[in-house]
């Protein structure tokens, strides 16, 4: 499976950029797609529609600490190393992107919270950067799973 081009068919099959790059990676989450779905659906449109952190980078945040996350809170050394891993990946994402910002990479002047997502359309997908942007969330993400060293 080309889980690149999974989160893109996901997100233009109508998954939020989150669930697009979560969705992608199942098989490593051990999660129902119906409870990724669910757990992911917040995140979309940069938190909830809010234009923050973009939700693919999200996405790509929620999969590698289901990987490589301590279920010991108060395992600080395992803790930093996923921080670090986490700032590497959203790192390479702004680095390729120029932000992890959501309105950044939309283009937008200011914050537009409102909470109802935009029809999507022909010209939605023609405008919107985010097939692209999810595409490239799970290749860093596929790259970080994948690599021998963290």
């Amino acid at each position: 499976m080309n889980r690149p081009d999974e989160a893109k068919k996901l997100f233009e099959c109508g998954c939020n950029c989150c669930q697009a790059v979560f969705c992608a990676f199942l098989d490593e989450t051990n999660m129902t797609k119906e409870d990724a779905l669910r757990l992911s659906a917040g995140f979309g449109g940069g938190f909830g529609r809010l234009r923050e952190v973009c939700g693919a980078v999200s996405g790509m945040t929620m999969v590698l600490s289901n990987k490589f996350a301590s279920a010991d809170p108060n395992n600080k050394e395992e803790k930093a190393a996923l921080y670090a891993l986490i700032q590497k990946a959203a790192g390479d994402f702004k680095e390729e992107n120029g932000s992890i910002i959501c309105r950044e990479l939309l283009g937008l002047e200011e914050k537009n919270s409102s909470p109802v997502p935009e029809e999507r359309t022909k010209e939605y997908y023609k405008k919107r950067p985010c097939s692209e942007l999810v595409r490239c969330a799970a290749e860093i993400t596929e790259k970080y799973l994948n690599a021998p060293e963290k």
